[in-house]
């Protein structure tokens, strides 16, 4: 179970699947997540890019079933 404090860094080590998703929210930060926001945590990303946190989770935790 992923949790708000995080690393998104951590998160794509262990759940390479994961990945994916973060980069749907390229356009939304308008940069890349992966290259500017790896070692935030999922609450200060969310929090950074106006995004809802439990969606974000959910989302990812969906990708780690995959």
């Amino acid at each position: 179970m992923l949790t708000k404090d995080m690393i998104i860094l951590n998160i794509v080590a262990d759940y390479p699947t994961t990945e994916d998703i973060f980069r749907t929210y390229d356009e939304i930060a308008g940069k890349c997540t992966m290259c500017h926001n790896l070692f935030d945590t999922l609450e200060e990303f969310s929090l950074m890019y106006k995004i809802d946190l439990d969606d974000l989770i959910g989302k990812l935790e969906k990708g780690l079933s995959k």
